[in-house]
């Protein structure tokens, strides 16, 4: 099957900085992608490439079928996009959003309130359709912006940081609406600065000064970036203990989070009972200590510190 997305060494410089470096991916039909990377990373330059809106300096891409390069109009035609700035007229009641957005796309009598209807009732928006856009909350906001989006039944929906600035409970419902998109063979590109949404995806590319440096599943990238056995660790004078360890054998990464840690260790040379061991010894006593799953927070930290061991 042809993927809705080809990406072939695709490359965007602005005077002298590269903000993307020569970046190749495909993304299948029905798949939700994610593009991780700290802000600067190139993220949003790739997806403006992608839409259509920004012209490659080199390389390429194809999406839904049409060079981005040659043919960005037609491009346009088989997405959807959603920017991770509010897009829509605040003033404007919901209804009056997407009746704005779906005459833009053509669609117009019957077929324009068949439409409407069939958003209002996915999106769970159709009790506050009449108030006005800008008064609601921000979930509620981004589900009529992602309505927008979808309107014309794209092929392919990009979501620039869809939940920035969205509560947890608001977070974990627009993600149901994306996997219902998925579900029904909508190809998802979407970036996230948040890890716990970035487990729904199938495949991640992480970002790293406009290069792409890692792409696999998220168990995948777990495997190859973030290897060993994951224990958390809590304690009093925690802070100079830890500094103590980074460089020691068998130590692999370690990582504050509020008032405790992840030691990341080869279990082969350290083993858990000789790191306790150790930092009971630096003063963390009492010591509390208990295996941990690595996570895509362990993936991204890696994969950033390896960059700017490069670089130094």
């Amino acid at each position: 099957m042809t993927p809705a997305i080809e990406v072939q060494h695709l490359t965007r410089r602005f005077g002298a900085f590269t903000a993307v470096d020569d970046v190749s991916f495909d993304v299948g039909a029905g798949e939700i992608f994610g593009y991780l990377g700290a802000n600067g990373a190139g993220k949003s330059t790739t997806i403006r490439m992608l839409c259509g809106l920004l012209k490659p300096t080199g390389g390429g891409a194809r999406v839904a079928g049409f060079d981005v390069g040659l043919e960005p109009e037609r491009v346009k035609t088989g997405i959807g996009y959603m920017s991770q700035r509010f897009s829509l007229y605040l003033d404007l009641s919901v209804r009056a959003n997407l009746e704005f957005f779906a005459s833009a796309y053509g669609a117009y009598g019957k077929e324009l309130e068949r439409r409407i209807g069939e958003m209002l009732e996915r999106m769970q928006l159709r009790e506050v359709q009449d108030e006005v856009t800008g008064s609601l909350p921000g979930g509620l906001q981004q589900r009529v912006a992602l309505a927008s989006a979808v309107l014309h039944q794209p092929r392919i929906v990009f979501l620039d940081e869809p939940t920035a600035g969205v509560d947890p409970v608001q977070r974990r419902s627009f993600w149901e609406l994306i996997r219902d998109l998925a579900s029904q063979g909508t190809t998802v590109f979407v970036t996230t600065h948040y890890m716990d949404e970035a487990e729904n995806c199938a495949r991640i590319g992480i970002m790293v000064d406009g290069k792409l440096v890692a792409l696999d599943s998220p168990e995948g990238l777990k495997r190859t970036h973030a290897p060993g056995r994951v224990l958390e660790v809590r304690g009093p004078q925690l802070s100079p203990a830890l500094d103590s360890l980074r460089g020691m054998a068998g130590v692999l990464d370690v990582s504050r989070f509020g008032s405790g840690a992840t030691v990341r260790v080869d279990p082969a040379v350290l083993p858990s009972d000789v790191l306790a061991e150790r930092l009971r010894a630096r003063g963390v006593d009492p010591l509390e200590m208990e295996d941990s799953a690595p996570t895509l927070d362990d993936v991204f930290l890696a994969l950033t510190a390896n960059a700017q061991r490069g670089e130094d």
